[in-house]
């Protein structure tokens, strides 16, 4: 169910309406009575990424400059 809330009611009460929208619920908010903007709760991230997930190390020749025949490459583009 969706819940219409002025504009005016919503800047007097954002932080319930947040909360009530991080519960699941829609709320819709209106400006001389027409909708305007929804206020809804953010998807889940269904990336499935999970920092730390892999386990390793980097090795230090990472953090090398790159050789100059490599740099010139990335320039040329």
């Amino acid at each position: 169910m969706t819940t219409t809330v002025n504009v005016h009611e919503a800047k007097t009460h954002l932080s319930r309406l947040l909360e009530r929208a991080h519960a699941g619920e829609e709320i819709m908010l209106a400006k001389a009575g027409k909708p305007y903007a929804r206020l809804m709760p953010l998807a889940a991230d269904a990336s499935g990424r999970q920092p730390g997930r892999i386990k390793g190390k980097v090795e230090a020749a990472f953090f090398e400059p790159l050789p100059e025949a490599e740099l010139d490459a990335w320039d040329s583009r």
